[in-house]
């Protein structure tokens, strides 16, 4: 019998060492379709590199091996239900990343926290050492096509790649503060009612290349999604998400830590090419229509406003951020 197309991409004797590992690659909410599929056809039905049942035994023969055994479909044509992941099955304290620089990223930084990869065959080979990583520490890995990797990954921008990981942690406000009362110079963002993902995505990218440690918001889990995490081509694992219950209070806790509160209008404001911003500071930004609110506003000691020709009334928020972290950046240095 021929091997399978993912033999190319890692040896079939690794895959089988790999595949015994009880319970490594089973998922919550699968068992039900599992023990379906056993009933009909004698194996788990969970794609080439997942082997156990629903059980915990090993299926009773090989493909490889044993020529009446059923013949089960290559992992690199396996659905998403053989493929171990039929929709229900992700964990809470699991995301679902997918973007070849963010799943590289977190990977190079976080490689004992992945937990599966979906990949199409075109980017296969890109992902060899990630593979091999995998199988050697008796983790799955599936290739499929592009249809059930859109369904994976719930986006058609997927990229080639879906890669299973556990959440980072989310300290709140307070636990950052006390963890940070050296620094001398820090800068953190705090975001009031912006919740689209490829913005957050984009302010991501902007506070990693610029040094800023830590974005502050109500929903911190957001940040962690796989559209910002493509977008931020792999600055999410470079950026701290803090959490607070509601931003007044993280505000006035900054403050009594020694932070200014920087707020910024299209309307009014010193220019921010004018401002002298202090090495210690909390940017805050609102939702594109209606900006920061006005129990938020209450809190900054400094408003700017960055200079235009005023032919559009304001700037994208992922856009004021790169430009207001970029001058904190350059003052800085």
């Amino acid at each position: 019998m021929r091997p399978a197309r993912a033999d190319r991409y890692q040896g079939r004797n690794q895959q089988e060492r790999t595949q015994g590992d009880k319970g490594s690659t089973v998922e919550h909410a699968q068992g039900r379709e599992d023990r379906a599929r056993k009933g009909a056809d004698g194996c788990s039905g969970k794609g080439r590199f997942d082997r156990n049942t629903g059980s915990g035994r090993t299926e009773r023969r090989d493909a490889y091996h044993h020529r009446e055994a059923p013949r089960r479909e290559p992992a690199h044509r396996a659905t998403g239900a053989q493929a171990g992941f039929d929709g229900k099955d992700q964990r809470l304290n699991e995301t679902r990343l997918y973007g070849i620089n963010a799943c590289r990223e977190t990977f190079k930084l976080r490689s004992d926290e992945v937990i599966k990869l979906y990949l199409d065959e075109e980017t296969a080979p890109k992902f060899a050492d990630v593979m091999k990583y995998l199988a050697r520490n008796r983790k799955a890995y599936h290739v499929v096509d592009a249809d059930e990797l859109e369904k994976i990954a719930g986006s058609q921008h997927h990229g080639g790649v879906v890669m299973v990981v556990r959440r980072k942690p989310v300290q709140d406000i307070a636990g950052y503060l006390a963890a940070n009362t050296a620094k001398s110079r820090d800068c953190l963002l705090a975001l009031d009612g912006v919740g689209n993902p490829h913005n957050l995505g984009a302010i991501m990218r902007s506070c990693a290349h610029f040094g800023v440690a830590g974005i502050v918001m109500t929903e911190a889990g957001l940040l962690q999604s796989g559209a910002a995490a493509r977008t931020a081509e792999g600055g999410m694992e470079h950026v701290e998400g803090i959490r607070c219950d509601r931003l007044t209070d993280a505000l006035q806790l900054c403050r009594d830590a020694g932070y200014s509160i920087i707020t910024t209008s299209s309307h009014g404001g010193e220019s921010l090419y004018r401002s002298k911003l202090p090495a210690r500071v909390v940017v805050v930004f609102g939702e594109e229509m209606d900006g920061v609110s006005k129990a938020v506003a209450s809190r900054a000691d400094i408003g700017v406003q960055i200079p235009g020709t005023g032919l559009v009334e304001s700037l994208n928020v992922s856009v004021a951020a790169s430009l207001i972290l970029g001058e904190w950046y350059r003052q800085q240095s």
